[in-house]
């Protein structure tokens, strides 16, 4: 296939912001997507869960729009509206006719300009978060596993070692000023990427980025944080869990390298012909041929603070031990590691990629966060135009490479989750 084309102009702000902008006239719609370059790896220790507490205050008001009328107002433009936070960053993002594109605009610069960080909205929204934290992690199957992952993989004190809905003991300790603190910190133009892509043409869309946020004090951005990569995981360590679910499951995790390298690219696409979809190895091997489990995969996810993590998991069927779907894990991933993959199935996981990019990208709002994505993260939004190109060029050799470097079944650690019995 011919390289990918999408039109992408960067622009700098007087006052740091970073503009994106990419024109797509095939339907009159917009989006606007910002990302801040700050996530939960950014949170010092005993002051965790604020990116995510922010993405919660983030609609509670500003100078000049009364709490909870940014959605509202987006709303009853036709928009569809939401906010993310991760582990390195935060993103906040609308998608609308292109005639709303001015008012969410103002909107976004109204509240990265003047967020009503009070006391009040700052103890009501952290008890909304101690809420969705009990609906989903406390009391759902499961919903402790990304927090015990977390814990195997990386030290307590290491930025990834805890997850972005952080600690309610440390929620509970802070003051409001320690929340004002991290917002002027971190939440400020230079700080901060803006992608508009859509119906609107380039000199049109910075106009409005400098008339909405051209004003705005540009701030002095944070130090970057550097993060080394971090070793294999050694000693094999373990953790075992019990709870009202409805089987039981075996977790694996690994340290694999950082976003935006070759290896990790390598790593990520062993990881597919290992564990994604219904032709993997795990899921014909543990759920179709030996009927040990209900389901089985693996996965990345890839962050730039030196290292990511990888996944594996299967969830066994009825009177199936841990210990065998475990041992048959582990034999799967030792095949690999000896054998590699062959040529055909490292074309499948190419292709797998392929269709999930090209998906992703032929929508305004999701191209928009890739946009942003990789300007912040990489600091080049025009890599959305190379990614096929960076994974066509791995071959079986770098597949399996970057798996017995990264992939060593000595090198992992494991979590058991068990059902209750009565």
């Amino acid at each position: 296939m011919p390289p990918l084309s999408y039109p992408i102009t960067p622009h700098v702000l007087a006052n740091g912001l970073r503009v994106i902008t990419s024109p797509d006239h095939a339907t009159p719609t917009v989006a606007v997507n910002l990302w801040y370059d700050v996530g939960s790896r950014h949170e010092a220790p005993g002051r965790t869960g604020f990116a995510h507490l922010f993405e919660h205050l983030m609609f509670q008001g500003s100078a000049n729009v009364a709490s909870g009328e940014h959605i509202q107002l987006m709303q009853a433009a036709g928009a569809s509206v939401n906010a993310t936070t991760w582990f390195d960053r935060t993103n906040y993002f609308e998608a609308l006719p292109t005639g709303g594109l001015e008012l969410a605009l103002w909107l976004e610069a109204d509240r990265m300009a003047s967020l009503d960080v009070s006391e009040e909205n700052f103890t009501t929204q952290r008890e909304v978060v101690k809420e969705e934290k009990r609906q989903r992690y406390d009391n759902v199957p499961y919903g402790d596993v990304s927090e015990r992952l977390v814990s195997l993989t990386f030290p307590s004190d290491h930025p990834y070692g805890h997850t972005t809905i952080g600690s309610m003991a440390d929620l509970d300790a802070a003051e409001l000023a320690d929340v004002q603190a991290f917002f002027d910190r971190y939440y400020m133009p230079s700080n901060a990427v803006l992608s508009i892509v859509g119906d609107v043409d380039d000199d049109r869309a910075l106009e409005l980025a400098n008339t909405y946020f051209g004003h705005l004090p540009g701030g002095t951005p944070p130090p970057q944080l550097e993060t080394p990569p971090m070793p294999p995981i050694t000693g094999l360590p373990r953790d075992e869990a019990t709870g009202d679910v409805p089987a039981d499951a075996v977790h694996l995790s690994w340290r694999v390298p950082a976003r935006g390298t070759a290896e990790f690219d390598a790593t990520d696409l062993a990881l597919t012909i290992l564990g994604h979809g219904d032709t993997s190895r795990l899921h014909r091997r543990l759920v179709r041929r030996d009927e040990l489990a209900e389901s089985a995969s693996a996965s990345s996810m890839g962050l730039i603070g030196g290292s990511g993590f990888a996944f594996a998991h299967a969830r066994c069927r009825d009177e199936v031990s841990p210990q065998t779907v475990e041992a048959v894990l582990l034999e799967e991933v030792e095949e690999f590691l000896a054998e590699g993959p062959t040529d055909e199935e490292v074309e499948r996981a190419k292709a797998t990629f392929q269709r999930w990019w090209l998906q992703h990208l032929a929508r305004v709002d999701s191209r928009a966060d890739q946009l942003s994505g990789f300007a912040v993260l990489e600091g080049d939004p025009t890599l959305i135009n190379t990614r096929i190109d960076a994974i066509n060029a791995l071959d079986r050799t770098d597949l399996q490479r970057a798996a017995a470097t990264h992939l060593a079944v000595d090198a992992r650690a494991t979590l058991t989750y068990r059902k209750e019995t009565s």
